[in-house]
């Protein structure tokens, strides 16, 4: 399942429920559903194209939103490292 997808000339994100809603309703909870699908395998958008997306505010927002996920999704790994070394450390202070 597409995290953002582009149909009918519109930009969609994924909801909780596994529908789509338009990208100009996206709310800071859907935004991090978005973060959290970005960090996994498999995440899967469809790739931005003004040509395809002509509504010029779904373009921006959706042309931002895709940007920063992907970034994110490429650096999934090193976040993960950074994360899981971040606990051990706090781990090993307190572990009798």
């Amino acid at each position: 399942m597409k995290a953002l997808k582009i149909e009918s000339h519109k930009g969609f994100f994924v909801t909780e429920g596994g529908g789509y809603e338009t990208v100009d309703k996206i709310d800071k909870t859907a935004l991090l559903r978005l973060v959290n699908l970005a960090l996994e395998d498999g995440f899967e958008i469809d790739e931005f194209d003004e040509e395809v997306l002509k509504n010029q505010a779904h373009q921006i927002i959706y042309k931002s939103i895709s940007e920063k996920l992907i970034d994110l999704n490429k650096k999934r790994e090193k976040f993960r490292d950074e994360s899981e070394q971040l606990y051990m450390d706090a781990y090993e202070k307190y572990k009798i």
